[in-house]
């Protein structure tokens, strides 16, 4: 009892500055600037001057749901400890009812955000932003720059990840059926010189390249973050809505449109009851470190039901190409 009380105590003391971490140097990181309590969702990290960059959604500030959904921002030296410096706010009138959900990558020391509106239902689309610090983002003057065509999904496009891959940008995203119900997921492609306008994106297939198949996928497929090894791409997926538990899949593609998954089971499953991530662990991120080549898996959980939300880490480690965690 002594110990858990310990534990618990350290918990609150961490958070108290926006992140803490266990004992064992496990990331945990809460953002307390909207609501007060812990809760950051949708993590994405870049190498970026010297540091990490974390981006994530937080939600619009206690008592004034105006504010909407928008974009958080933390730095790191270590991958544990996170400083929050500052968020993303909406400044064009597509972004109005909010903003999050964020992807990025760096290309010519710029960062490039990738994320959608929030709060528009079918509507929702991908936009495009530039940033030479990291913080202060310039958006693209063709936002929105994608929405999906065709009778298989809903229009909607959220949660997009861009990565470059055999000349070509591929633009990942979830979408829905018609009837709004079940999560899915496309892909759509631009070259390789693109500045990310909207008129340079071609929807890759008309129909969608991963789609809930197993019990624990439940109604949903989303959140994909894609990472090259060797001559493939590795995408790990979020299955089943938030809470339901979301866990994390894993499926393997040469073509980046073609998808395998790897197991019928997840590949990072929500924790036992009494853990932090016993309600999920979900909405994942595949870091690669520029620095030291090493993989980590981050991702979001919480213990009840979404009051709070944190995010942590896991290493991955690679056997012939595929993914695995001590």
């Amino acid at each position: 009892m002594r110990l858990v009380n310990y534990t618990l105590s350290l918990i609150v003391l961490f958070l108290l500055v926006g992140a803490h971490a266990s004992a064992q140097q496990q990331m945990m990181f809460g953002d307390t600037t909207r609501l007060g309590r812990p809760y950051s969702k949708d993590p994405h990290v870049v190498n970026f001057r010297d540091a990490y960059y974390m981006y994530y959604s937080i939600p619009p500030q206690e008592g004034n749901p105006e504010s909407g959904w928008n974009i958080g921002i933390a730095t790191s030296k270590d991958l544990i400890n996170w400083t929050v410096i500052g968020d993303i706010k909406p400044q064009a009138a597509y972004e109005a009812k909010g903003l999050c959900a964020p992807g990025a990558l760096v290309r010519n020391d710029t960062v490039h955000l990738f994320y959608q509106t929030y709060g528009n239902g079918p509507k929702d689309a991908i936009c495009h932003a530039y940033s030479t610090d990291g913080i202060h983002f310039e958006r693209n003057t063709t936002n929105p720059i994608f929405s999906p065509t065709g009778d298989w999904n809903c229009g909607r496009a959220i949660d997009a990840e861009v990565v470059l891959f055999k000349d070509k940008y591929y633009l990942y995203f979830a979408s829905r059926t018609p009837d709004y119900e079940i999560q899915i997921q496309g892909v759509a492609t631009a070259p390789a010189n693109t500045m990310f306008n909207r008129e340079d994106w071609t929807q890759a297939c008309d129909e969608a390249i991963l789609a809930p198949k197993y019990p624990w996928e439940g109604k949903c497929v989303e959140g994909a973050s894609v990472v090259q090894v060797g001559d493939e791409l590795v995408m790990f997926y979020a299955g089943a809505y938030n809470n339901n538990p979301q866990q994390v899949g894993v499926a393997k593609s040469r073509d980046g449109i073609v998808w395998e998954r790897l197991s019928n089971k997840p590949f990072l499953a929500n924790g036992d009851k009494g853990s932090w991530n016993y309600c999920e662990s979900g909405h994942p991120h595949i870091f690669k470190d520029a620095k030291t080549g090493r993989t980590y898996l981050f991702y979001q959980g919480n213990n009840d039901y979404g009051r709070t939300w944190l995010i942590s880490q896991k290493e991955v480690l690679w056997n012939n190409g595929e993914p695995y965690m001590k």
